[in-house]
């Protein structure tokens, strides 16, 4: 047996919390802008693993896909005060099929179902419903009209996951807004009742319509009223008590007009943006024709530009609804990372909710200093920063101290310590400069030591 000098066991030391400080577990998750492995997501809850070439991003990050919930760093306040995730046509999923069997023909605008868009924390949906089957279908069409091949599914299918999700959340509140094509007679009650959610509508009598507030979150949830719904017609209010989204809501242009830097208008059918007589802001930033690859792009830094650019045209008011496409989709934030700006300046008065104080004074900021983001591309040579051997590994997360200790230590035991102690430490040097022309050089010159080592 042979003995250890108290150098050996100080390298071993010195191994273990270099191997703990190179390769974390494989428990520990990943933060916002972390380098991640595409093939299996190991970023922390509520963010995803992708890229944006679009904008050069193609090291694969991890990037979010939810909103703080504002509720748990201010709740109480009025239903207008708070922003929320909304997604456009929620509903256009990729890889729909029509009633047929066949592909739907038409654009996809989302790429999970709504039940995990809820759980995302998308609280606005955009829904179109249309006459079609002798029921009620969400479909993507043209001249008012549903067909097969623009047929996604029927409209209760999408009622009953939101009925699901307001069932199984008893404090949060979800908004709809019906581009509205029915013409049925009480189709949209029909449809409500079925999916049973009517319990849960807002009441038209209780929606303000001259400028005041509307009624304190924690009323619309004790009283279970956590269902706003919208409609596109304005004669849904007297026949079917569905209140007429423009009475209430100013709405920016869509599509790529919607999206012009430095401008900021209204769409036809809205009030002026800076029409205060209407409580609610929706703003809609997606392209006419939607574009998985390009929605990385509008829902990153462009998004937070137009928000700013919205407000002073909103009449210095902030979205109430941020309505965007592939909302999963961005090169960071993304459309979670505005809904927090927003949050944060409609219910503190902090430029991100993320900084507010639990329920303090109107103003109150703790705002942290913020590291720089790792490189946005990948090495020409080499698809992750490591050992070659798939490691995700920033240099920024191991600092010039941390290898200057750990090098002039090992190389100060290569004088004085045993052959076994020497030979593990010019394994971890070599490890440690992390360059193969060096780990080259000394491995031949600890070459007789490893020999050594073989006969202890």
């Amino acid at each position: 047996m042979p003995r250890y000098d108290h150098n050996f066991i100080l390298v071993i030391t010195i191994l273990y919390a270099t191997i703990l400080f190179i390769f974390p577990t494989s428990s520990s998750s990943l933060k916002i802008g972390e380098t991640c492995s595409p093939d299996g997501n190991q970023c922390d809850a509520g963010l995803r693993c992708g890229t944006c070439p679009a904008s050069g991003n193609t090291r694969p990050r991890c990037t979010r896909i939810q909103p703080i919930s504002p509720t748990s760093k201010v709740n109480g306040l009025p239903f207008n005060r708070y922003s929320w995730l909304t997604t456009h046509n929620s509903y256009a999923l990729s890889g729909s099929k029509s009633p047929s069997g066949s592909p739907v023909l038409g654009p996809a605008n989302q790429e999970d179902d709504v039940a995990s868009q809820l759980r995302n924390g998308v609280r606005g949906l955009m829904l179109d419903m249309y006459d079609f089957n002798n029921d009620i279908w969400m479909c993507h069409s043209f001249g008012g009209r549903c067909y097969n091949i623009t047929a996604y599914q029927p409209t209760i299918n999408v009622l009953r996951e939101i009925q699901k999700f307001l069932e199984a959340n008893p404090t949060e509140i979800v908004t709809i807004f019906i581009e509205d094509y029915v013409t049925s007679s009480d189709g949209l009650t029909r449809v409500f009742n079925a999916a049973g959610l009517t319990r849960y509508m807002f009441p038209l009598s209780r929606m303000p319509r001259d400028s005041g507030d509307w009624p304190l979150i924690t009323d619309m949830v004790a009283q279970n009223q956590r269902l706003v719904v919208f409609t596109s017609k304005s004669a849904k209010e007297a026949s079917e008590g569905v209140a007429y989204e423009w009475s209430f809501v100013v709405e920016t242009q869509y599509g790529n007009e919607g999206q012009v830097a430095g401008s900021c208008r209204n769409r036809s059918e809205s009030s002026a943006l800076n029409t205060t007589s209407r409580s609610l802001v929706l703003q809609n930033y997606f392209s006419t024709n939607p574009n998985v690859t390009g929605a990385c792009i509008d829902n990153s830094a462009s998004l937070i530009t137009m928000m700013n650019t919205c407000h002073q045209a909103a009449g210095s008011r902030w979205p109430n609804y941020i309505a965007v496409d592939f909302y999963q989709r961005s090169d960071g934030g993304g459309a979670p990372e505005a809904v927090d700006v927003a949050n944060g300046y409609l219910t503190c008065g902090c430029p991100n909710i993320a900084y507010c104080r639990v329920n303090s004074t109107f103003g109150t900021c703790d705002i942290p200093i913020l590291s720089p983001p790792p490189p946005a591309q990948l090495q020409p040579d080499r698809s992750f920063d490591g050992f070659g051997l798939g490691f995700a590994v920033h240099g920024a997360a191991q600092p010039q101290w941390f290898h200057l200790a750990i090098v002039t230590t090992l190389t100060s035991l290569i004088c004085t310590s045993s052959s076994l102690t020497s030979a593990i430490s010019w394994m971890l040097i070599g490890a440690l400069t992390r360059n193969t022309n060096q780990l080259a050089n000394l491995g031949e010159e600890a070459e007789g030591t490893f020999q050594a080592m073989l006969h202890l």
